[in-house]
């Protein structure tokens, strides 16, 4: 097993560099490993004492990073080292102030994992949620470095609990401790012969409830929101902006929307903006003046989205008709119902809200103006959809704690 794994990381090497021609992402992933040893070296000084963190791209990244700012704060005397597999977290915070080094993760072969182990050489390490790099677990485990996996959540179609899956199985066992986030996760691991494991909840319900304290105040979205109803719509795909044009061409009523897309591209947002018949502003264009007349406010900018949550009523959260549904945490700790497509299932936050009442799924557009209409029609049940997804996020905090108790004592 190891020969064929070692023959696809090899593989997967060869096939990136090709992508690399014509593909961006590609070219990214590539050139930041690019005499990548050369620069750890450079960088970590000497007596330097390392907490190692990985992620493998930015929405791991946000999972972690209230771990992260905990052990920064409970621990100054330790350096963060931080490490991403993909660009897609790379790019967007290779300047994170939290961490003393963000660097891309050399590839998974022997003598990477073996070279940098040797340059950082932590003294304890997190994976975040998932990552599984069998040479990098092997040499911790072989240094016998506190190495912590959390936020994690295991199934049974998982390779990990197949009959075939022994080489996978013993990754695991390079961790010295496991904190995943639900119950079921802990009993599928548990009848694999694993005991150093904890439900320690999602670490995200951490970092959204920090969010929200710390969100910034935009003074366009106030002018533009004038005390009306205010439909916010979050990380949209093209399936969900249909739906909601659709909704928002044939409303009536004086009511704004904010639609922020997933993609930002020139293309993507001009067709939103074709789409409407509504008057229509872009946030990168609005003022004073043009922003009190729009009824549609088209957000074609990033970094804004999670602080114009605090200003809706109703949350439309994108990746429903897609691979899945974005991030509902960041709207329902402002305690606004959710709504989504149908394709939430690998979500257990989202199961949980829909439980409580707190979150709705839907996959006809009609189903979504019936909605919608009962949000803006009932108020006492827009109230109480709000408060159930206010109140999910307050009692799912703590992970943070939880974990750095056991790794910290």
């Amino acid at each position: 097993m190891i020969l064929f794994y070692n023959i696809s990381i090899r593989l997967y090497i060869f096939l990136i560099r090709v992508a690399s021609l014509f593909n961006e992402k590609a070219r990214q992933w590539v050139q930041g490993r690019r005499d990548i040893f050369k620069r750890i070296e450079a960088a970590v000084q000497e007596g330097d004492r390392i907490a190692w963190f990985h992620a493998a791209s930015l929405g791991e990244f946000e999972q972690g990073r209230p771990v992260i700012e905990a052990m920064r704060e409970q621990t100054p005397d330790l350096k963060i080292l931080l490490t991403f597999f993909s660009p897609s977290g790379f790019e967007i915070r290779k300047d994170y102030e939290g961490a003393d080094y963000v660097f891309y993760l050399p590839a998974d072969t022997r003598r990477n994992a073996r070279k940098f182990l040797d340059l950082v050489q932590p003294e304890v390490v997190f994976f975040i949620k998932y990552e599984f790099w069998h040479h990098y677990l092997k040499g911790l485990r072989k240094r016998n470095i506190p190495t912590y996996l959390f936020s994690s959540i295991f199934r049974e179609n998982q390779t990990f609990f197949k009959f075939y899956g022994g080489f996978y199985r013993k990754m695991l066992l390079a961790f010295s401790h496991l904190f995943v986030q639900t119950e079921k996760s802990a009993e599928l691991l548990k009848s694999i012969g694993l005991t150093n494991v904890s439900v320690a909840g999602d670490t995200r319900f951490d970092r959204v409830f920090t969010i929200a304290h710390q969100a910034k105040v935009l003074p366009l979205a106030e002018k533009f929101k004038q005390n009306q109803p205010l439909l916010i719509a979050g990380s949209t795909w093209p399936k969900d902006e249909e739906n909601l044009l659709s909704y928002i061409n044939s409303s009536k009523e004086e009511r704004k929307y904010i639609i922020a897309p997933h993609e930002v591209d020139e293309d993507h947002i001009q067709r939103i903006l074709e789409g409407l018949d509504k008057k229509v502003v872009r946030y990168t264009q609005a003022n004073e003046e043009n922003v009190v007349d729009a009824e549609v406010l088209v957000v074609d900018c990033i970094g804004v989205l999670s602080s114009m949550y605090r200003y809706g009523e109703v949350a439309y959260i994108g990746g429903g008709f897609g691979k899945g549904i974005h991030n509902t945490l960041e709207a329902a700790t402002f305690g606004m119902p959710i709504i989504f497509g149908p394709n939430y299932y690998k979500f257990q936050e989202a199961k949980d809200l829909i439980q409580l009442k707190g979150a709705f799924s839907y996959t006809q557009t009609k189903d979504l103006h019936q909605l919608l209409d009962s949000f803006w029609q009932d108020a006492s049940t827009l109230k109480n959809a709000g408060k159930a997804a206010r109140s999910y996020v307050e009692s799912q905090r703590g992970a943070t704690h939880k974990i750095l108790k056991e790794a910290l004592r």
